[in-house]
């Protein structure tokens, strides 16, 4: 309807003289506080100093220009400088039910990114330590961005980015070597590997060691070489496990190890382009005239660091995939180090550097308020995030359905476990710090992603229970009704604004608005045996595909029964 309005618009203005573009008018267009004030105002404040004229008249006489409302208005008026669009009801509740029950999982779906290709990092964990809370932001809100960037028409690349190399590797191989047991490495991996790391790391004596069997490794020492293999196969191999529970999937498995070759190339590139110096026998680059201090590119000790593998990587993604844009979903930790890897690459030439996107999130806080650390072995697993979660999932689900068999009951326990999680994550601004509490994030009422799940399998179950068949006539709406079909309407914009902030919460919260709205507008409108029963089961038709939209944007499966 915007842009009917704008269209309305462009042609009034331009018989006053007044040339505007359409998003120039877009940018004038707001949205009155209250629908008593019409669904779109557009002020003429700023052409006073133009016509000189008084607001008030020219929003007269542009009303004049405009004539008779088109038939999708109910009516077009003027208040004070403002001109005040109505959107005709009927016919924004008759567009909304077919266009949401036609094109089903395509309604909403813009077409920015057509012919476009987006390249988005996300989850990134480390190898050889369990996958833990601390790139549970990054996997669920890199996942959104790229199903919201999908949305919006650009192909999507998937990358998960290991970090397979670096001192980290050393403190394994010098911890195994002291600490190892083979059996209990067969017997479990990971938590092995991970008990060894927490005990290197939390001695500083053994940092001397660690950087040596670093450096072992870089030189293709081959013991060193056969362990950090097999650590790698093994954490590879635990990952991928967990992201099936999760039903996330990637295009591309990579590794900072890959680029070990690669960089050679980078560092004499930097030498070409006079941007490497020496600093106390290390390799830098001297951001300082754009305040970001040095960028480091090699140790003293001539060893590699992950900003060189970052480099490395970053041009050879771009000969690659030849990417529109490229998106980093990292924490905001790491926000000043982004301004860096940008600032070299633009020093090097790089004019696709602009379109690279650092997005950041807060952390995850455990209940006292303070961070998880993994190399103090305080940390939280998502084997046990995933198995407590479906726990409590499960009792909920006991509660409403005691006889439910044990498949089934599993089944829906970790669709709502995924919901809980990944909604009590995006529904937060992705910025911010958050606590991390399952028991909250799993009611099924309340702002949660079971509650939004509820409200699905509701209109579901609605929808079952008649066969109406009458032609669809459109009543005068009762207000619960207008308020739904408007919030139905704003679908395709909310998406769009995602994409443009990169802002998953938008939805998230958006979902939940919709659902409350929905569960208002059953309680207030009978549906089966009203003389408006058609109408309203279109209308929950409409609103059961938008809300499995919205889910499915989130990474989240609606349930048709709970």
């Amino acid at each position: 309807m915007k842009e009917l309005v704008i269209k309305i618009l462009k042609k009034a203005l331009k018989e006053k003289d007044i040339k505007l573009r359409d998003k120039e008018i877009e940018k004038l267009i707001k949205i009155p506080p209250s629908f008593e004030m019409g669904d779109y105002a557009f002020p003429c404040f700023s052409f006073a100093s133009q016509l000189k004229q008084d607001p008030v008249q020219i929003a007269l006489e542009i009303r004049e220009k405009i004539g008779n409302p088109p038939l999708d208005f109910d009516d077009i008026q003027t208040s004070g400088p403002y001109i005040n669009f109505f959107v005709g009801k009927k016919e924004l509740a008759r567009k909304v039910i077919w266009e949401s029950i036609t094109y089903k999982n395509k309604f909403g779906r813009g077409k920015i990114g057509k012919k476009k290709k987006i390249l988005v990092e996300f989850s990134s964990p480390n190898i050889a330590k369990p996958f833990g809370i601390g790139h549970l932001r990054s996997t669920i809100i890199g996942n959104s961005i790229a199903n919201i960037c999908e949305f919006q028409g650009f192909k999507v690349i998937r990358m998960n980015y290991f970090g397979d190399w670096g001192t980290q590797c050393g403190k394994l191989i010098f911890g195994f070597e002291k600490f190892g047991d083979e059996k209990k490495l067969h017997e479990n991996p990971i938590k092995h590997l991970f008990d060894i790391y927490v005990k290197v790391s939390k001695n500083k004596k053994y940092d001397k060691e660690a950087r040596k069997w670093f450096k072992k490794l870089e030189e293709k020492d081959m013991k060193a070489v056969m362990l950090w293999r097999a650590f790698t196969e093994f954490s590879l191999e635990d990952f991928k496990k967990r992201y099936k529970e999760l039903g996330i999937k990637f295009d591309v498995y990579s590794g900072e190890s890959e680029y070990n070759k690669k960089m050679k190339e980078t560092i004499i590139e930097l030498k070409e382009k006079k941007l490497l110096k020496k600093s106390k026998k290390a390799l830098i680059v001297d951001l300082k005239e754009s305040g970001l201090d040095v960028f480091l590119i090699q140790k003293s000790d001539g060893a590699t660091l992950y900003s060189t593998r970052d480099l490395t990587s970053a041009i050879d993604r771009y000969k690659k995939y030849k990417f529109d844009r490229m998106i980093y979903e990292v924490g905001q930790e790491q926000k000043f180090y982004f301004k860096q890897l940008f600032k070299v690459l633009e020093l090097m030439g790089y004019g696709w550097v602009k379109n690279c996107v650092h997005v950041d999130h807060g952390l995850y806080l455990d209940k006292d308020g303070k961070r998880f650390a993994t190399r103090k072995g305080k940390t939280i697993f998502m084997k046990d995030i995933i198995e407590k979660t479906k726990s409590l999932a499960e009792k909920e689900i006991k509660k409403r359905l005691p006889r439910i068999n044990k498949i089934e009951l599993e089944k829906r326990a970790m669709k709502i476990t995924i919901a809980a999680i990944f909604y009590g994550d995006l529904k937060n601004k992705r910025s911010n710090d958050m606590v991390f509490d399952l028991k909250r994030f799993v009611s099924f009422e309340g702002d949660t992603g079971p509650y939004i799940q509820y409200s699905y399998a509701r209109a579901t179950s609605i929808l079952q229970k008649t066969k109406n068949k009458e032609k669809l006539e459109i009543p005068e709406l009762e207000p619960k009704e207008i308020e739904l079909v408007r919030k139905l309407s704003d679908f395709p914009k909310i998406t769009l604004k995602a994409y443009e902030s990169l802002n998953p919460s938008l939805i998230a919260n958006y979902s939940y608005q919709l659902a409350q709205l929905f569960n208002e507008f059953y309680h207030l409108c009978p549906v089966i045996g009203s003389k408006h029963e058609s109408f309203r089961l279109a209308l929950i038709e409409s609103f059961r595909q938008v809300i499995k939209n919205s889910l499915n944007l989130l990474g989240i499966d609606p349930l048709e029964e709970m």
